[in-house]
């Protein structure tokens, strides 16, 4: 849950996630018992809070600490996949808005 958490984080426009404990057990394949256990679990050792359908991290580095080791293989090699590779042809975003904008008649 640590790990799925994060990858969530990540992706996170700001500080709190929308997901209720219901949602978390079908996303994880977990029972909703063991998913409000965890997140009791987190909540007590300082790493998230939650109240109603929002889950606040509170202590990120502790997170990644409780998480598996897989965390920081996946979080590299999803940053690797969406980086670009050095050869790839960088143009400038308005040059690229400027052929996207429909042509007025």
């Amino acid at each position: 849950m640590c790990r799925w958490l994060l990858m969530m984080h990540d992706r996170a426009d700001g500080e709190a996630l929308p997901y209720t404990h219901e949602f978390l057990s079908h996303m994880l394949g977990a029972n909703r018992k063991s998913v409000t256990l965890a997140a009791q679990s987190m909540q007590t050792a300082g790493l998230i809070s939650y109240r109603r359908g929002k889950i606040q991290v509170l202590d990120r580095p502790g997170l990644e600490k409780a998480s598996c080791e897989c965390y920081a293989i996946v979080r590299e090699r999803f940053d690797a996949f969406l980086t670009p590779p050095s050869t790839a042809v960088q143009r400038n975003s308005n040059e690229r808005r400027k052929r996207e904008q429909p042509v007025a008649r």
